[in-house]
């Protein structure tokens, strides 16, 4: 299965934020971070629906899964298929773990 993910600005956003905060305290660590994070993004490249349904999913009424990455969550939908790819993974945002949980206008 191939499926395409695109990250949305408001995950990017989301990235670089936590990027910055943890570069404050330790920046080896952060680049780090960083860089596995986009490997836990590109891992959705392959079978997506292994992640569970997020708890804002029944909530919200949209399907939204997450992955856990460290301290985090990879917050993100699939779309159906495409001519060229099984079909796409949207990233929607990157929260920590203490934060609240998404509610509809932090999508929008």
């Amino acid at each position: 299965m191939a499926f395409q993910v695109d990250i949305s600005p408001s995950a990017l956003n989301d990235a670089e934020a936590a990027f910055l905060w943890i570069r404050k305290e330790s920046p080896s660590y952060a680049e780090e971070w960083f860089n596995g994070l986009l490997e836990a993004i590109n891992s959705l490249e392959n079978f997506p629906n292994r992640c569970p349904l997020a708890p804002e999913s029944e909530e919200l009424g949209i399907e939204i899964r997450q992955l856990l990455y460290r301290k985090n969550r990879i917050l993100f939908s699939i779309a159906p298929s495409r001519e060229t790819v099984d079909g796409t993974v949207q990233i929607l945002r990157i929260r920590h773990q203490a934060q609240e949980r998404l509610k509809l206008q932090d999508l929008l």
